[in-house]
């Protein structure tokens, strides 16, 4: 059997234009010297070349994440601008970026960064304390859509330009997360390049970025191409070495799975993340799997771990009182969801910090089951009866909602729960839509119930999600519309708790009083990444790193010249390759 590897006429998987590095003719002694060590997560076995095509399961509505908080926007965003200062990838200690240096005041109130003056535009022009202070004003300009991120920026001053290359950060209220996670972590823009723009419309073109790759090419509904820069600034860092190795990283996006999974057994993908349980239990074999041209694993590391679930917009009438919220809960067979729809791939998720909970720790939330008589209970005690239609009636209105969609393989989730629904009473409908139109939406907060995922962090900051103040103010992530004054209270108490384990504990309280209020229907939850990919790349020994998700293939792995080869002449002679591990572990 022959496999061909390009199977369609498609632009994004042209020739290959080698991207050779340029000399560096900076002087070495400038490095940072938490620069000159060698990245301790990168492979040394590392090179550069080659093409990386990725599977997304929609085109991002934007790819300017301080506009659109997608996923894939994320990747491609990070992967053209920089923030001032970066974590380590073992320690989590803070490493220099944009900044080669910086101090905190003894009252951790005053953070002053010292630019690196090796750090350049990809136009050649230096980037610089005013591209800062730039950034600052454009995100906390309210006529931008950047409202997520004025959040924690609320509590700086305007920054202060000392010179071109130092600035100094001065915040109004102590927090925690105010150096790393709010003034470190902005992705600086070029003030020359979006200065007199219209922000708002800056969505697809970034023609001047400082990162280590550019975006060369974008075709809606289609892919994304980016291509390794080979005069980024920092290409000598030591630190940087096994990192950012593919000459091109191409988005390939398919909203139909199934055709996106035959496009990849095809070869037209490369490395195919998957997040249905159908995929990887039932559709994720052939011939090409049986021979081990294509890898199947699971990675386990310490990733953080989100939660997902059907969100209740508790600013309708609907779904303002507590019993309704906690029936709904009771009308959703997550045992059979998981058992017979999910192939009991997922555990049930009882907490809104979930990894709290993964290594024996007894979770004290009440496990929520299937009980319709208890949720018969609840409505009738809110004040819902039914009428001579049998619908639920309460003040002479019925118990009607829709819920909004944006992926019709969950539709399958969703009618388990209407038949319950029905039966007690319950009018509900799906409405499905694409990904801009359930985003706009979403900002608005115009739905009744939605599903939402959400990721987390190693140091996490409720905030933003739970926060009363961020409960009305449009394109927040508080969707549920939860507002909860002991919940405030501990947020704030959190704000300046600066020891990692005490703020874990307040978050463990926090999370027992969010979740007795039932905001979502909490689902399930993955301990584990699952991958499927092409036999033909390299990567460190920790394929994922230590908390990494699958976005760090593309950072750390690399195109195995050897291992393609091989694979081309198992391809063209029908011969199976060698076993593999099919689970990999953090080491």
């Amino acid at each position: 059997m022959n496999l061909a590897f390009c199977t369609e006429e498609d632009p994004s998987r042209g020739p290959l234009k080698k991207v050779e590095t340029l000399p560096w003719t900076g002087d070495p002694s400038s490095i940072p010297v938490l620069m000159r060590a060698s990245n301790p997560v990168a492979s040394s076995e590392a090179s550069q070349g080659g093409k990386f095509a990725i599977y997304s399961n929609q085109f991002p509505k934007s790819l300017n994440y301080y506009l659109d908080q997608f996923t894939t926007t994320a990747r491609i965003f990070t992967s053209l601008y920089e923030p001032l200062t970066s974590y380590h990838p073992l320690t989590l200690e803070t490493i220099p970026n944009l900044a080669s240096d910086w101090k905190i005041s003894s009252d951790k109130k005053k953070f002053t960064f010292f630019i690196d003056k090796n750090a350049l535009w990809s136009d050649g022009k230096p980037v610089t304390a005013h591209d800062v202070l730039f950034t600052y004003n454009t995100i906390m300009d309210k006529n931008n859509q950047t409202a997520v991120f004025r959040i924690g920026l609320s509590r700086f001053k305007v920054p202060k330009v000392i010179d071109d290359f130092t600035i100094e950060f001065e915040v109004t209220d102590t927090h925690w997360n105010n150096f790393n996670e709010i003034a470190s972590s902005l992705w600086i823009l070029p003030k020359h390049y979006y200065e007199g723009k219209d922000f708002n419309k800056e969505h697809f073109e970034f023609p001047v970025v400082s990162g280590p790759y550019k975006l060369v090419e974008s075709k809606k509904g289609r892919y994304v191409k980016l291509e390794r820069r080979p005069d980024w600034w920092q290409r000598a860092y030591p630190f940087n070495k096994g990192r950012y190795n593919f000459d091109q990283i191409v988005h390939k996006v398919y909203s139909d799975e199934s055709i996106a999974l035959q496009a990849f057994k095809k070869g037209d993908i490369d490395f195919y993340p998957v997040y249905t349980a159908a995929v990887w239990v039932d559709q994720a074999q052939g011939e090409a799997f049986d021979k081990n041209w294509i890898l199947k694993q699971r990675i386990f590391n310490q990733k953080p771990i989100g939660f997902q679930g059907w969100a209740m917009n508790m600013r309708k009438d609907l779904f303002a009182d507590v019993r309704v919220r906690k029936a709904i809960n009771y009308l959703v067979d997550r045992k059979l969801m998981i058992e017979k729809l999910a192939y009991n791939e997922y555990a049930a998720t009882n907490s809104y910090f979930p990894d709290f909970y993964l290594l024996g720790e007894k979770n004290p939330n009440e496990k929520i089951e299937l009980d319709v008589e208890k949720a018969r209970l609840l409505l009738k005690e809110a004040g819902w009866v039914p009428n001579s239609k049998g619908i639920l009636e309460k003040e002479g209105k019925e118990f009607k909602f829709t819920i909004l969609d944006r992926d019709k393989k969950t539709e399958k989730y969703f009618t388990v729960f209407l038949e319950k629904a029905k039966y007690l009473g319950i009018d509900a409908k799906i409405e499905t839509t694409d990904l801009a139109a359930w985003s706009a939406k979403i900002d608005n907060y115009e739905f009744d119930m939605t599903w939402a995922a959400w990721g987390s962090g190693v140091f996490k900051d409720p905030e933003a999600q739970w926060s009363s103040k961020n409960a009305d103010e449009k394109g927040q992530p508080n969707l549920s519309g939860l507002k909860n004054a002991k919940v405030d209270e501990m947020i704030t108490r959190l704000k300046t708790e600066f020891n990692v384990g005490k703020r874990n504990a307040i978050l463990r309280d926090l999370d027992q009083i969010v979740y007795k209020e039932f905001p979502y229907v909490l689902l399930w939850h993955l301990d584990n990444t699952r991958l499927l990919y092409w036999r033909k790349f390299g990567m460190p020994e920790n394929s994922l790193g230590r908390y990494g998700d699958e976005s760090f293939a593309s950072d750390y792995w690399f195109y195995d010249s050897k291992a393609a080869e091989a694979l081309k002449e198992a391809t063209k002679s029908n011969t199976k390759l060698s076993s593999y591990q099919t689970i990999l572990k953090w080491k």
